[in-house]
């Protein structure tokens, strides 16, 4: 045995074996070429080589087509529920169709139905005597407003869907989500001085949902229902009359949006209707609940986005200039412009208030910025039900509606609490506190800001004031502020007492030294009616951080007063629950116990002890030498602990893994299997030297590079998709991606994987991906298939290497990472996506870390 600071030697059994590959090799190329060499020396002409490379490639391409068109319909037939369930989300699929969590309710829509013709006339009644009044007194221009016939067809709505909420949320309420369809033949024709306008079609589409909070004891059995759209519905709108001009594409879309806009002012998040079926219920409670959380999204990046911007008129593709677009309800946000390049990196933060989880998405649209109309670049939607559920999600999200790209997102659930011990300033930027004030009224306001600029002004006689021009009530907003960030009321007109009931959210940084500003402004003059300085401090003196009362208003009247009620929230990042894991020594005690044991000799110095791989289906916890089983090493059947300090005889566990090496006695016989049952897990597979020696990538005697020998911590880890396709007897690897792997230098590392389903280890049996250069977080998506039956999958084991590409002059070893999955601890017919922590065996990191 050579010592250690002796050079190192390729082994007689490498050296055969890389001959052995190479005479293979170039039996090959000889094979290929030879064709060539025939033709030419038979004196051929070059045509029957070109006829034949052409015929060779039309069968290989025809043979990929249909490769492709079989995998599709196998994956249809073993995915046949979520592919349905996708094609058929936005259809109005037959009433017999049905999926767990969204119900058919034919019922329903035969009720609508048979009911439509009668709110018709309610509707009649509403818009004659409510509205069309309302109308008249609301403006000048609006005093000859009549409505001069309202028909709202035979069509009825369709709920093409529902879904019911019971365990997700509080047990005193029931959560309904309606998916509504309308398109009416309705017609609804009025007069304005002596014009007429209306409409004759409205087609609506959007998700409706209904609360029935809160459930009481006694009839009706429920205090309230509270109806409103999580987003804003679809709409299309036929005009008649003098309001058929607004058809005209140019002014369609402004027309539409302002009536959505309407209907979001009343009946889209953070706004509902509210019906009070019982007198004990809080109707403020129901208008205006305190939002269910705040969830921070971090933009980190994206990858493999679509060219869009093109040179040499259209010739060669370039690249894009992309930027994303989020929205959660009314709030949109837009990050930067990253130049030139398909793989941006944007690390920005952003801070959106959930009122509805499950129910509100956080949507993600990508564009290509051009000078004329940014290019679409793809899209995807997630229910913050599920970051609410998590806790934290960390992931690469597939755009939707593009050939290709990914997104990048980090997403954390920050909770509502009044516990002043929680409220710190944050340094990052990012929001210690969210305040939420609910706007009711104001009261006894001047008409304009003489009345109170100048109160001495004698006033004018009475029979000179029917000279001047009679002043009206004012019309009145109010805007609020913190720092940069302002939002307004809507506009009440009219009045020196109106009545907003609005309700708005800020993201406080620092509740010491930030004042909340609010402005009562007129909107035609853009002047004030009155002002109010409200430092954020108060409220943290206030009881539950809530301050309900009038505000007296400054630079106004006497008696003129601001009605709001004010509410501070602490924000705290709430952790993913930790998961219960079972130690390694304790697995590893619990199969001793289960196993005959058998007397093997105790090793010594002289023969090292190598290493099988223990797959672990959870991440495992650091557990303390003192509380790990003490096991004799001669009765021990199974894996050995070694105490010994030497590079090659400790391995290396990682803090939280999925798959670990732990060292074994050189020498143990072969498990107790039975014989029917092939099973690839004895000595001569699972030991490091001969799984070394047996592959022309990984030498036993090739050291690792100093700077993977000085690294401390985890190698990271690689994420698999491993299913057995049982109609094609093929067990199916996809190669998701890895993260925070070994940076070989500065600009990352240059990473591929390579895979083997053991015990096949031959050249032609070696699976890999393409390279991945100049990162440590690679994402692959390659599928890799391997035709073996299914109860020997169920006995194999995947060894799985992540390495960095070098040339073969290095004598370095590539692998930076590598794990062994056991294949029969895994469902591979149901399939699995999973992280495994990479390791290295026979690497020893960490002095003080005790064996295991």
């Amino acid at each position: 045995m050579s010592s250690p600071d002796s050079p190192e030697r390729l082994t007689p059994s490498d050296v055969s074996h890389v001959l052995l590959e190479f005479l293979m090799y170039m039996g090959k190329a000889i094979l290929l070429l030879y064709p060539v060499y025939l033709t030419g020396s038979l004196g051929l002409s070059i045509s029957w080589v070109l006829l034949s490379l052409l015929v060779w490639n039309m069968w290989e391409k025809n043979r990929k087509h249909k490769d492709v068109r079989i995998d599709t319909a196998i994956d249809f037939l073993e995915n046949e529920f979520n592919v349905i369930k996708g094609e058929m989300k936005t259809l109005n699929s037959p009433a017999w169709i049905q999926f767990a969590d969204v119900e058919k309710v034919a019922w329903i829509n035969k009720i609508l139905h048979q009911a439509w013709p009668f709110f018709g006339v309610f509707m009649d009644k509403l818009l004659k005597e409510s509205i069309q009044k309302s109308l008249q007194e609301s403006s000048p221009h609006f005093k000859t407003f009549k409505f001069t016939k309202v028909h709202f067809g035979q069509r009825a709505p369709t709920i093409t869907g529902i879904r019911v909420y019971t365990h997700e949320v509080d047990k005193r309420e029931v959560i309904l989500d309606l998916n509504i369809v309308y398109t009416g033949d309705m017609t609804i024709n009025a007069d304005v001085k002596s014009l007429a306008v209306g409409l004759k079609e409205l087609q609506l589409q959007g998700m409706l949902r209904v609360i029935l909070d809160p459930l009481i004891g006694q009839a009706p059995l429920v205090g309230g229902v509270t109806m409103f759209f999580i987003r804003r519905p679809n709409l299309h709108v036929n005009w008649t009359g003098v309001t058929n001009l607004l058809d005209n594409p140019a002014f369609r879309n402004f027309s539409e949006t302002a009536i959505l806009d309407v209907i979001a002012s009343i009946m889209v998040l953070p706004n509902r209707l509210c019906f009070p079926l019982v007198d004990q219920v809080n109707m403020d409670q129901m208008r205006f609940p305190l939002p269910r959380g705040v969830v921070r999204v971090h933009v980190v990046e994206a990858q493999d986005l679509v060219a869009m911007d093109t040179v040499m008129m259209g010739l060669v593709k370039g690249k894009s200039d992309p930027y994303a677009v989020l929205r959660v309800g009314n709030k949109r946000v837009q990050t930067k412009t990253i130049k030139e390049t398909l793989n941006p990196r944007w690390n920005e933060v952003y801070e959106f208030v959930v009122h509805e989880a499950p129910g509100q998405d956080l949507e993600v649209e990508l564009f290509d910025q051009d000078t004329d109309k940014d290019d679409f670049l793809g899209r995807f939607n997630l229910d913050l039900g599920e970051v609410k559920k998590e806790k934290e999600i960390d992931k690469w999200f597939s755009l939707q509606d593009i050939q290709s790209g990914k997104i990048h997102m980090k997403l954390q659930w920050l909770s509502l609490q009044t516990d002043k011990n929680l409220l710190k300033e944050a340094t990052d930027g990012c929001a210690c506190a969210m305040l939420a004030i609910r706007l009711d009224s104001a009261s006894a306001l001047p008409k304009d800001q003489s009345e109170f600029s100048q109160p001495d002004k004698p006033t004018k006689h009475a029979k000179d004031s029917k000279l001047t021009r009679r002043q009206t009530n004012p019309s009145s907003y109010v805007k609020f502020s913190i720092d940069q960030q302002s939002q307004k009321s809507k506009i009440v007109y009219n009045s020196r007492d109106p009545v907003f009931e609005e309700c708005f959210t800020f993201f406080v940084h620092n509740v010491e030294s930030q004042v909340l500003n609010i402005q009562v402004m007129v909107p035609e003059k853009k002047t004030s009616l009155g002002v109010l300085t409200l430092p954020l401090s108060r409220l943290l003196n206030a009881s539950d951080f809530t301050l309900d009362q009038r505000f007296q208003l400054e630079r106004s009247g006497a008696n003129s007063h601001l009605k709001m009620k004010a509410i501070l929230r602490v924000l705290k990042l709430e952790k993913p629950k930790p998961k219960v894991e079972t130690p390694p020594a304790a697995n590893l005690q619990k199969g001793l116990n289960d196993k005959p044991q058998q007397v093997q000799p105790k090793p010594t110095q002289q023969q090292p002890q190598p290493q099988p791989p223990v797959q672990s289906s959870q991440p495992v916890q650091k557990v303390p030498a003192s509380t790990l089983p003490q096991e004799p090493a001669a009765t021990m059947d199974g894996p050995v602990l070694n105490s010994s300090s030497s590079v090659h005889q400790t391995a290396y566990v990682p803090h939280s893994r999925r798959g670990s090496f732990l060292a074994t006695d050189g020498r143990r016989s072969r498990p107790t299997t039975p014989s029917r049952i092939r099973r690839y897990d004895s000595h001569s597979l699972l030991s490091e030297n001969s799984i070394a020696s047996s592959r022309l990538d990984l030498a036993d005697s090739t050291p690792y590079p100093e700077a993977l020998l000085n690294h401390q911590g985890s190698f990271g880890q690689i994420q698999l998709t491993i299913r057995y396709a049982t109609l094609r007897s093929k067990l199916i690897v996809t190669v998701n991606g890895c993260r925070n792997l070994f940076q070989c230098n500065d600009s990352g590392s240059d990473t591929y994987v390579r895979i083997y389903l053991l015990p096949d280890q031959t050249w032609k049996h070696r699976m890999r991906t393409q390279v991945k250069r100049r990162t440590v977080e690679p994402v692959f998506e390659e599928k890799f298939e391997f035709s073996v039956p299914l109860e020997d999958a169920k006995c194999r084991m995947l060894d799985v290497s992540v390495k960095n590409n070098r040339m073969f002059t290095t004598r370095e070893r590539k692998e930076i990472g590598m794990v062994l999955i056991d294949l029969s601890k895994t469902d591979i017919v149901k399939g699995s996506i999973e992280w495994y922590e990479l390791s290295l065996p026979g690497l020893k990191k960490n002095e003080d870390q005790p064996s295991t």
